[in-house]
């Protein structure tokens, strides 16, 4: 409908007249997310909770319109567009490029962080002190906004600024659940994520050495040149390495993930859906965007790194998985299947650019379906009194059916049972691994058949306990008998995503190839 309505203007209105108007408004309209998300931050600070609340979650509603009405426009344009910060050109001014792959990624961050707030808010409200509440959604508003820069950046230095900024406020909602446990979970998160912090820092320091530019496709050109004439070669390989370990440090990648169970574990519910669902997506995407537009594939194949990405993400879905099974904790059982499905989307970058499609829609199954699982574990938790093990929550979901038809369909879809996202997933990777080398389909193959028996070992049983029958009859609410209608509204939105991905799966990976051949 709104694809007719665009080309209904390009049918009916000249360029130069009406038209041109509207194309100068949307494309203002990335530029607008960020200082939106900026000054909402600044007066969230000044309100009372229920205020701050509401004027996050506007300016949510309102970038997600603002995000799929450029997403609209770049698919019926066909090309991306640079921004130009202040009208002043490199080096004196900052940039933000925008394509399908960038607004797409922005649009599904908008409703998923609007979802994982609403899917949470009763528990932030429980979790959260009184006099902090109205913090918490000042940290949401900083976080969402770095996210979305990380998404449209152009330049080097602006996106390590947001990550430093991405790395503080995640740190902060994490804590302010205010429990010993996620002091402590916050002070490894902080740590972690302060390595990888400086290690992106010395791979931009190095690279701005040997260019001698901030912006990604003048970095480009000169790494093409250094590339093509043999000279530093060594430096361009470090930094690739810095870089990779940088932002597999900060996206849980194995053996890095270390911090994650413990910090989306413990936090309060929202927290750990937009942690889990975004964050960790965020810096992925950013290291995607270094591979096309800053070094090129050229030098990225020659460097060896895509090999050691596909180790690790093959050895993220086993071992994740394991820590899994092996949990009795609901929250670190999610937690650790984060860690595996991180892996699924380093295993589609590590197969290259036939695997890069099925990484980039990893992202979107994952963002749609994780902070769905820690919500609905969050509503379970409110059935035992707060408890996160197994042997409390037996039961649980028929005591909360809506939360548990939620848990079913995440848990289906991490699975990889057919007409969910998750098995689309699964199904691209392994088209994609087959199109590579001998060796490295078959690594592929096997690593995808054993992390899905692997995910149903856990998230089988898990559903089988949640939907025990007890002859318990007594149960105990924590935060009240009243429904909880954002949460239901939120696990249901999630769940039609889900099948809209699962079903409707071709259009978004046709959106995706087309945005990465923009790239």
């Amino acid at each position: 409908m709104l694809l007719d309505a665009l080309s209904f203007y390009n049918q009916y209105f000249e360029p130069g007249t009406t038209h041109y108007v509207i194309q100068n408004i949307v494309q203002n309209f990335p530029f607008i997310t960020i200082i939106l998300s900026l000054l909402s931050g600044i007066f969230t600070a000044a309100l009372k909770p229920k205020a701050a609340m509401r004027l996050c979650f506007f300016n949510l509603v309102v970038c997600f319109c603002l995000s799929l009405a450029t997403l609209l426009f770049c698919i019926q344009n066909g090309d991306y567009y640079i921004y130009i910060m202040g009208r002043f050109p490199a080096p004196f001014g900052n940039e933000i490029r925008v394509g399908v792959l960038e607004t797409l990624m922005a649009t599904a961050f908008s409703l998923v962080m609007l979802l994982s707030l609403m899917g949470g808010l009763k528990h932030i409200f429980h979790d959260v002190l009184p006099e902090k509440q109205e913090y918490y959604f000042l940290m949401m508003d900083l976080l969402f906004t770095s996210l979305i820069a990380l998404i449209y950046t152009n330049d080097l230095f602006t996106a390590y600024v947001f990550v430093e900024i991405n790395t503080l406020t995640a740190c902060a909602i994490v804590m302010l659940k205010h429990s010993k446990e996620t002091l402590v979970a916050t002070a490894r998160y902080l740590m972690m994520s302060l390595l990888g912090s400086g290690l992106i820092m010395i791979g931009i320091s190095i690279l701005y050495d040997i260019s001698g530019h901030l912006l990604m496709e003048d970095i480009r050109k000169s790494v093409g040149v250094l590339f093509a004439t043999g000279q530093y070669q060594l430096p361009l390989e470090v930094v690739i390495c810095v870089f990779a370990i940088g932002l597999g440090i900060k996206s849980a990648l194995y053996p890095f993930h270390s911090w994650l169970p413990d910090a989306h574990g413990t936090s309060t519910s929202g927290s750990s859906a937009v942690l889990s669902g975004l964050v960790l997506k965020a810096y992925i995407i950013l290291l995607i965007k270094l591979i096309f537009r800053v070094f090129g594939t050229d030098v990225i194949f020659s460097s060896r790194v895509l090999n050691i990405l596909f180790v690790l993400g093959i050895l993220a879905m086993t071992i994740g998985s394991i820590k899994a099974i092996n949990s009795r904790d609901l929250k670190r059982m999610i937690a650790y299947s984060s860690v595996a499905q991180i892996g699924y989307i380093y295993l589609g970058i590590g197969l290259g650019p036939a695997g890069m499609a099925a990484a980039c829609f990893q992202i979107l199954v994952h963002a749609y379906t994780k902070p769905m699982l820690f919500n609905t574990a969050g509503a379970f938790m409110d059935t035992a009194g707060g408890s996160r093990k197994f042997k409390d929550l037996s039961g649980a979901a028929r005591k909360n059916m809506w939360a548990g038809i939620g848990f079913a369909v995440g848990a289906f879809s991490m699975i990889g049972i057919p007409l969910f996202a998750g098995f689309v997933v699964k199904y691209n990777l392994a088209t994609a691994a087959l199109s590579t080398s001998k060796e490295r389909a078959v690594l592929a193959l096997v690593a995808l058949v054993i992390s899905t028996v692997l995910n149903a070992i856990y998230y089988i049983p898990a559903l089988m306990v949640l939907f025990k029958k007890t002859d318990e009859t007594k149960t105990i609410v924590l935060h009240g008998k009243k429904k909880d209608m954002p949460f239901i509204i939120s696990n249901g939105v999630f769940i039609v995503c889900n099948f809209v991905l699962g079903i409707m799966s071709p259009v978004f990976i046709d959106l995706i190839e087309k945005g990465l051949k923009m790239f």
